[in-house]
């Protein structure tokens, strides 16, 4: 296992400038322009890469969140009822994601299942750090079958009981019967009771002019990728269950 740095305080850290000039192009008859205009970037990549480093310290260190007092009640895999405190097995951190597939849906959210499909390449190696679960208003049977469809094998999938789960995290409207995803990540605390410890609250109020709602950073690998590209993540497309 490599050895982690030393964190140090930002006043004494390079200046993300002068790191920025180490750049080593790697192909050569690059113009002065595209040179000029690489570091340039490569010195705000830097700064974000601090900034983001820094609010992931800050959430690390969030006061105590509320506790948990409602007994939301779910079916997992095995057709047996289980709390939210049941999730955690060995682990003091739940990350949870509540996808749109109500039970109405011929087929779950294109969006909610393109995040799916990174998670569970993934979900082994989470499951090392934290406990990982899928929430879903679909009968569990039916989620675990397009997950086979899709090849999932590590994600675990449960069925909400009733609707107050759904409506607590702001994944269904009470009144329009609509459903939004959820990301909530939860823990227990010294005297083992579940509290909220972060949760996606970034909302379409709150989005920029000309963008759809995403969580800083984006843990969707999709759109990280595509903002690498020229032509980004468009305005127009989304990601579909079949092609």
């Amino acid at each position: 296992m490599a050895d982690v740095p030393t964190r140090q305080p930002p006043d004494r850290l390079v200046p993300a400038e002068s790191l920025a000039t180490r750049r080593k192009p790697r192909f050569a008859d690059e113009s002065e322009d595209y040179a000029r205009a690489r570091e340039a970037l490569l010195t705000d990549e830097i700064k974000l890469r601090r900034h983001l480093e820094a609010v992931a310290e800050r959430r690390r260190h969030l006061p105590d969140g509320p506790l948990i007092t409602h007994d939301y009640r779910f079916l997992d895999g095995n057709g047996e009822e289980v709390g939210l405190a049941e999730m955690f097995g060995r682990h003091d951190t739940l990350i949870t994601y509540f996808w749109m597939f109500a039970p109405e849906r011929p087929r779950p959210c294109p969006m909610c299942t393109n995040f799916l499909g990174p998670l569970e390449a993934n979900a082994a190696d989470i499951g090392q750090r934290a406990a990982l679960a899928v929430l879903g208003r679909s009968p569990v049977e039916r989620q675990i079958g397009f997950a086979r469809e899709r090849g999932w094998r590590d994600l675990r999938f449960y069925q909400t009981l009733d609707d107050d789960y759904a409506m607590d995290v702001g994944g269904l409207d009470p009144v329009r019967r609509t459903e939004s995803p959820a990301l909530v990540v939860y823990r227990k605390d010294r005297e083992r009771k579940v509290r909220l410890f972060w949760m996606g609250e970034l909302s379409g109020v709150m989005s920029d002019p000309g963008q759809d709602t995403h969580c800083a950073p984006d843990p969707a690998p999709l759109w990280a990728m595509l903002d690498l590209t020229p032509g980004g993540r468009g305005s127009d497309w989304y990601p579909k269950l079949v092609y």
